[in-house]
């Protein structure tokens, strides 16, 4: 299984279950980068204010959704606003499976076929 695989698969997880990678000459700290890839829990609906200001802000969203059923009320309306933002920065949004939303801005698409097939 491959690293991103893993680090999207079907589990529940937390910032202690990803580890850092060291790059040989590389000399950006992540935080100077014009764009980054952050992960999120939704728990409850407030959850959402979070992901959508770093939609706005150039950021990729991946948000952990096992919380929740995929018929849930409150799952729907979260839904809902994460596609209104997507579509409001032109951006795309797409749900993995049961357990995650991926969610990015502008430019950044999301392919609906997997590497190698």
């Amino acid at each position: 299984m491959g690293l991103m695989s893993k680090l999207l698969g079907g589990e529940s997880r937390s910032a202690e279950d990803y580890v850092e990678l060291d790059i040989d000459d590389f000399d950006a700290d992540a935080g100077d980068a014009a764009m980054q890839v952050r992960f999120a829990d939704i728990g409850e609906h407030n959850d959402v204010i979070d992901i959508k200001d770093a939609v706005y802000d150039g950021d990729i969203v991946v948000a952990d959704i096992t919380r929740h059923t995929t018929t849930d009320r409150t799952m729907e309306h979260i839904s809902d606003e994460l596609k209104q933002v997507a579509r409001e920065v032109g951006g795309d949004i797409v749900q993995k499976e049961e357990d995650q939303i991926i969610i990015t801005p502008g430019g950044v698409g999301i392919s609906r076929s997997k590497l190698g097939r």
